[in-house]
């Protein structure tokens, strides 16, 4: 997806044919087992599904040019890979156009075991809390594969939560930060619990290495 598209209902656009968009979005959609490259595109295209129009067709049309060249892309899992549990989890505050909810993205295991792209529920009101929101989402995440893991024999503590922002890694940490942010719900707050008992712990990670930009916002190459 280009880097400047922002796409929005179009209600001036052209229509175009429901069950042929719908029919596309869903082969897609199937493919971002093995392609998470094309989650993001795929997973903002299909936000549209209920009313398409040409300018959503030409989005997801360069989705399918874009897979018509690189089709030796894919997940790579070598056996001599350590193995180690840590996630990335980040956000992109403000980013869908339609109703300036955030989009956030999470990238668990160091060989690709877990990811998803999703749209949050309430609009935030700054990229701290889209930013911290998305980390509690992940620690979630997390405990549900600690638990998986069990089960085979791994045990794993202080699971490292790589985020690029300081202000939300503050927040998970320190308690005196929760009264700026009593309008985000206590659920959410949950993870300083668990950093407490050294099931996780939240790592800063620069910019340039977070590599859950895939999952938030459209890259260029």
């Amino acid at each position: 997806m280009s880097t400047t598209t922002r796409l929005d209902k179009d209600e001036q656009g052209k229509s175009i044919d429901q069950k042929l968009y719908r029919s596309m979005i869903g082969l897609l959609l199937y493919l971002t087992a093995s392609r998470p490259d094309i989650l993001f595109s795929v997973c903002l295209c299909a936000r549209f599904q209920a009313s398409p129009k040409e300018s959503h067709l030409h989005t997801v049309k360069r989705i399918f040019k874009y897979l018509a060249y690189t089709p030796s892309l894919g997940l790579w899992y070598p056996r001599n890979s350590s193995f180690d549990l840590q996630t990335y989890s980040d956000a992109n505050f403000g980013g869908y156009k339609v109703d300036r909810k955030s989009t956030s993205g999470t990238f668990l295991g160091n060989m690709l075991i877990s990811w998803f792209s999703k749209k949050q529920n309430w609009v935030a009101l700054s990229s701290t809390e889209t930013e911290y929101i998305a980390t509690v989402s992940c620690c979630a995440q997390v405990m549900w594969m600690k638990q998986q893991l069990l089960d085979y024999g791994f045990s794993f503590d202080k699971v490292p939560i790589m985020c690029d922002n300081t202000s939300a890694i503050c927040l998970g940490k320190n308690l005196v930060h929760h009264s700026r942010t009593k309008h985000i719900d206590i659920r959410y707050h949950f993870i300083k619990d668990h950093i407490e008992k050294c099931d996780i712990e939240l790592v800063f990670v620069p910019t340039q290495d977070q590599i859950t930009d895939i999952f938030t916002k459209p890259l260029d190459e």
